[in-house]
């Protein structure tokens, strides 16, 4: 996964929503309207991607954004359970070998 840098902007799921509904009820190209918006084009062509698959129009394969949460949910838990296990491991081995002292 890439980094965000420290100058980039977060945009609300609502902003997002309209900015997208705004491409494609206006006619317009993604790059007009990111430029009337004030955001990056690329960025909005990435809304307008996470929204088609979002509707189930996407690739096939490609999660939606429920999906794309509940991985980073999921992977986050992964992280702390293995940390426990660590923790737990090391404390095994500190108190087994107490016990042979």
């Amino acid at each position: 996964m890439s980094k965000k840098s420290d100058t980039s902007k977060r945009y609300t799921a609502e902003f997002k929503r309209d900015a997208v509904g705004l491409v494609h009820s206006s006619g317009r190209t993604v790059t007009e309207v990111a430029r009337e918006l004030g955001v990056s084009s690329e960025g909005l062509r990435g809304w307008v991607k996470q929204a088609a698959i979002d509707r189930g129009e996407g690739p096939a394969g490609a999660l939606s954004t429920a999906e794309r949460e509940e991985l980073v949910r999921l992977r986050r838990k992964v992280r702390e359970q293995e940390q426990t296990i660590e923790v737990l491991g090391k404390a095994t081995a500190f108190f087994a070998q107490q016990k042979t002292k």
